[in-house]
């Protein structure tokens, strides 16, 4: 399949400016982004095939060309959830709230949730993902008939590594791992779920077998000033800490949240290369503060940007995560330089595919990677008038924008017309089994 993107404005990367906006065609052979010519550069450069012997052309009149947005951090099935726990404390939200709404979710419930997460970030515009979830195999499913890109993990608990309910989310872990092993789009971690929730030795089991089987690890992190005060009296080290000395950071890391850290917690980060994923809207609303980001960034710690689930934001739309996440900060350090709308879409494209450990393969438009792009209405009344793109979808936009999302050259989404997921169904069973959940 020969895809050409013609007369586009684009988002490019830049080493000096980190994105430049330019008028491009883009050609897209397959799965892959075979060149990317600037406009005034079109005599210098030869294309890979024409406008003729293309097998899709697609007008970039009005049209703004950009990778695809990586949420570093979410719940996907938990769309289900969406306005349940509004307005509680952290530690009521979680176990007054949400865990009995989970513990009465079957696999068919888990799957409708899935889609319905899916479709929200397919819509507006997210193409690649890292989830932990409820159960891998109906998550799974859904994903494949979506079409996304996604790093899944199941959320293990349990009081060691003979504890029976880690047993057997560690043996779902596993059996996710051998079936998706092959696939081009789907990626199974570890996920444990958080050091108030799998305590020091299941840690260090699941670091064990994260190195054995080369598995990233997805966990969450001081999150919250009780988390961190409990752990310290329970293990006499922050969560950060105890994490490193289980081993979870041997491998490649994502820890969500991150929120209450010590410059110790900091250093532990950078020296283990971890990627910390930061969920302002969830954050915020749970009244856990606002994580350091700034000083992240002065360490050089990798920090990309998610949205956590439905449940506790209530939305996946990135577009929005991105705003709250460049505005927030302005505030909280006084200082209208504070994240850049350049800076706020690194995190939430090139630093999310370095989360995901494919820093080499999607988060921008450049030849060679995977064609994981999305295409926004600068036409729209968000966008005009179009004094600075990058501005507007940090400050601007709100998601409705988005208009075709491609995830490894094939088109999901066309003109706002999604083609891999029924939407009506999807909308009817999640309403109908949320009725039965909370009756």
């Amino acid at each position: 399949m020969k895809t050409l993107i013609k007369d586009v404005m684009t988002i490019l990367p830049d080493q000096k400016e980190m994105f430049v906006v330019r008028e491009c065609n883009v050609y897209i052979e397959d799965d892959t982004i075979k060149s990317v010519i600037e406009n005034d550069k079109k005599r210098d450069t030869r294309a890979p095939f024409s406008e003729k012997t293309a097998d899709k052309v697609i007008s970039g009149k009005d049209r703004l060309l950009m990778p695809g947005l990586v949420n570093a951090h979410t719940h996907i099935y938990m769309n289900f959830m969406r306005c349940c726990g509004d307005d509680l404390a952290f530690d009521d939200w979680l176990f007054k709230r949400i865990y009995p709404i989970e513990d009465k979710m079957t696999d068919e419930d888990v799957k409708w949730g899935t889609r319905l997460g899916l479709l929200e970030m397919i819509e507006s515009g997210t193409t690649s993902f890292i989830d932990m979830n409820l159960n891998m195999l109906p998550c799974g499913e859904a994903i494949e008939e979506a079409g996304l890109r996604g790093i899944i993990s199941r959320g293990i608990v349990g009081s060691g590594p003979d504890d029976e309910g880690a047993i057997r989310r560690i043996k779902e872990t596993m059996e996710a791992r051998e079936k998706y092993l092959e696939n081009d789009l789907i990626e199974v971690c570890m996920g444990p779920h958080a050091s108030y929730s799998c305590d020091e030795k299941l840690q260090q089991y699941v670091a064990e077998l994260a190195m054995e089987y080369n598995m990233k690890v997805h966990i969450h992190l001081s999150e919250s000033r009780k988390e961190v005060s409990d752990i310290k009296k329970k293990y006499g080290v922050t969560p950060i800490a105890l994490a490193e000395r289980a081993g979870l950071f041997n491998n490649r890391s994502i820890a969500a949240h991150c929120v209450h850290v010590t410059k110790e917690d900091m250093d532990i980060l950078k020296r283990n290369q971890v990627t910390v994923a930061t969920n302002p809207v969830s954050n915020m609303k749970l009244g856990n503060g606002f994580a350091p980001i700034p000083r992240y960034m002065e360490k050089g710690i990798n920090v990309a940007l998610g949205t956590d689930g439905a449940a506790s934001n209530n939305t996946l739309n990135m577009f929005h995560e991105l705003s709250v996440l460049t505005l927030i900060h302005k505030g909280v350090t006084q200082k209208a330089q504070c994240i850049s709308a350049k800076e706020g879409l690194f995190m939430a494209t090139m630093a999310g595919a370095k989360a995901m450990g494919k820093e080499y393969e999607i988060g921008s438009v450049e030849a060679g990677k995977k064609a994981d792009l999305i295409l926004l209405n600068t036409g729209s009344t968000s966008f005009i008038p179009r004094n600075d793109y990058i501005s507007n979808l940090a400050y601007s936009c709100n998601g409705s924008e988005v208009m075709t999302v491609i995830v490894n050259g094939k088109i999901l989404m066309e003109d706002r017309e999604v083609k891999t997921l029924d939407r009506e169904k999807i909308i009817y069973e999640t309403e109908r089994t949320m009725e039965r959940i909370i009756k």
